[in-house]
């Protein structure tokens, strides 16, 4: 093996236990006040060869939840540690230097044995695909599960169009990490909550959460610390400057984009009127952009519904959402650095009310839009959330502010099947439509983030 690799594969050079104890991902856990347990890694595939993606933001830990699936083949499934191989994609320049680690590898595997191999941050390696189409086409992983991580979600739409019928017979190939969700965080940090009614402290949890949003370290810092690390938000800004970059993307335009997204955020927006306002001087260079922040993870496009198709309206605006509170936070620091609002314990960006609403908008739309189809309504008035489930819409009204207006309900009390989602929970119902505590509708809707 490469010499470069071998700290990713103690497992091999000193045994299981040595593994469990000081791969660096695995003991990095062991110092953090929550270390949690990715349910993911008992999904991953164990049998069946093929080849297989993982996709997620940065810093949401899909390092660390490939470690746990390699500890959970070799103590539950009691695959041997020399069939498993863990590579980083960082060091490794293009795919002629790929194919040569690859072949030198498959010289060392044993014959006809199923064997494990990782390839994480595939998307840092020049032309990956045209190496893995190779091996694909020669045969030579077909004894081979073979699992290709990235932070950039093109990379699991590359994986569709390259490899069509190579991917082997798994019903789930392709797999997408999300932050944690509200459910999850309770579960790791108050599990005696989740069966609870209490408002005051299920709303208690929720304002933590809207600070630190499924991101483990930001979650682990407050914990920790009482606040957000700077280190922690910079680590997290600068992947997305750098990532960018390596896109060939202006710096500047990024810094723009996001402040175009800020400005405008929870409102209906179109790449005209954003281009209107930045120095970037064309809708389709502003949509090349967002394109790629939402492979990035760091954005999502929330489109108004079509109700008779169920799909989107194309000529509709749009709505541009961070993918988690800490990203918002992280991208906000970036830009307004001198401000430095979030060394505190509770961020004053939860307390000003509406910034508050901005940020419970954006778990919700990102707790729905992970598990469904996701839009938002627009006809004669607004509705926030509008998901696909069981071949019909389930529109959601969310109020986090205390004054409400009859005229906000115009839209909503339309469909029998709406709710709306408040903040303080005074009556079952409003203007005839179902009314629920937001924090506890969303730890029953939405258990798990994938």
């Amino acid at each position: 093996m490469d010499p470069r690799f071998s700290i990713y594969n103690t497992h091999i050079s000193a045994g299981i236990d040595y593994f469990c104890q000081h791969d660096p991902q695995l003991s990095a856990l062991q110092d953090m006040p929550y270390s949690y347990a990715f349910p993911m890694a008992k999904q991953l595939p164990t049998e069946t060869p093929g080849i297989y993606t993982l996709g997620g933001s940065r810093q949401i830990g899909k390092s660390t939840l490939l470690k746990q699936w390699m500890k959970s083949l070799m103590l539950e499934k009691h695959v041997l540690p020399s069939q498993i191989l863990f590579l980083t994609g960082d060091i490794i320049d293009d795919h002629h230097q790929l194919l040569q680690i690859f072949t030198q590898i498959l010289t060392t595997l044993p014959k006809e044995i199923l064997a494990y191999i990782i390839i994480d941050e595939i998307t840092y390696i020049k032309d990956w695909d045209k190496c893995i189409k190779f091996l694909a086409d020669s045969g030579q992983l077909r004894h081979i599960i073979l699992m290709l991580s990235g932070s950039d979600l093109a990379m699991i739409k590359e994986a569709r169009m390259r490899f069509p019928g190579r991917r082997g017979n798994a019903d789930t190939v392709d797999f997408h990490l999300y932050p944690l969700s509200f459910f999850e965080y309770l579960k790791l940090t108050s599990p005696e909550l989740i069966e609870a009614t209490d408002h005051a402290l299920l709303l208690a949890k929720f304002t933590y959460y809207l600070q630190h949003g499924g991101y483990l370290t930001a979650i682990n810092d407050l914990a920790q610390f009482g606040i957000i690390r700077n280190a922690t938000i910079t680590t997290y800004s600068d992947w997305i400057r750098g990532d960018m970059l390596k896109r060939k993307k202006q710096e500047i335009y990024v810094r723009e984009l996001f402040s175009g997204v800020i400005k405008h955020y929870t409102s209906q927006i179109t790449w005209n009127t954003l281009a209107k306002e930045l120095s970037i001087d064309h809708h389709k260079t502003i949509a090349d952009y967002v394109d790629c922040l939402s492979d990035m993870d760091a954005l999502f496009v929330q489109h108004a519904l079509q109700e008779d198709k169920l799909t989107a309206a194309p000529k509709k605006a749009k709505k541009v959402f961070f993918t988690d509170p800490f990203v918002f936070h992280a991208t906000f620091a970036w830009l307004h650095p001198s401000e430095n609002i979030y060394q505190t314990q509770i961020a004053p960006a939860t307390a000003d009310p509406i910034r508050a609403a901005q940020l419970v908008e954006t778990v919700v739309v990102n707790h729905f839009r992970q598990q469904y189809p996701t839009y938002y309504i627009k006809a004669e008035g607004e509705v926030d959330v509008a998901y696909i489930d069981q071949g019909k819409f389930w529109p959601i009204e969310i109020k986090w502010r205390n004054q409400m207006h009859p005229k906000e309900f115009k839209q909503i009390k339309k469909y029998k099947n709406a709710e709306i989602w408040v903040k303080n929970l005074t009556s079952d119902d409003i203007e005839g439509v179902k009314v629920r505590f937001l924090p506890l509708a969303l730890t029953r809707k939405v258990k798990c983030s994938f």
